[in-house]
């Protein structure tokens, strides 16, 4: 997850933002636009929980509340913005890069980072229910460190 905090969200920021959400047909109100610009605005892809969002609105001196940052990353996320990558049951981080690809989880620090997909293979899926296809495959490489 990237620790960058924006201080002020910059003309070319807001305008990638509002670019990032009309790919969606998803209105540009305020909150969005704000949080949006600081996903995408500086146009690297990204990890973050919705708390790292809360916080960085917070730091560019906007107020928007925690729901409302849930909310629209909800919304985002159901949009196809962004996708959603789950690796406890204590919380989610919201990706940005939105193709198939694998990721490691840092353990103790609490960071997601994408990881090389070169060497992964995944063969012999089980076979699905009757009337199941499989939509996607998450896959989380958890990592500690060695004692």
């Amino acid at each position: 997850m990237s620790h960058l905090y924006i201080a002020d969200v910059t003309a070319t920021e807001k305008s990638r933002g509002e670019a990032w959400l009309a790919r969606a047909d998803l209105r540009p109100t305020r909150q969005r636009v704000l949080l949006a610009s600081l996903l995408v605005g500086d146009g690297r892809d990204r990890h973050v929980t919705a708390e790292w969002l809360h916080d960085a609105t917070r730091q560019s001196g906007e107020k928007v509340s925690l729901a409302t940052v849930y909310n629209t990353l909800r919304a985002f996320t159901d949009a196809g913005l962004v996708q959603e990558i789950t690796v406890d049951g204590t919380g989610s981080y919201f990706d940005t890069k939105l193709d198939d690809h694998p990721h490691f989880y840092w353990e103790e620090e609490g960071r997601l980072s994408d990881a090389g997909s070169e060497a992964l293979q995944i063969v012999n899926l089980p076979d699905t229910p009757d009337g199941m296809e499989v939509a996607k495959v998450d896959v989380v490489i958890r990592l500690r460190s060695k004692t």
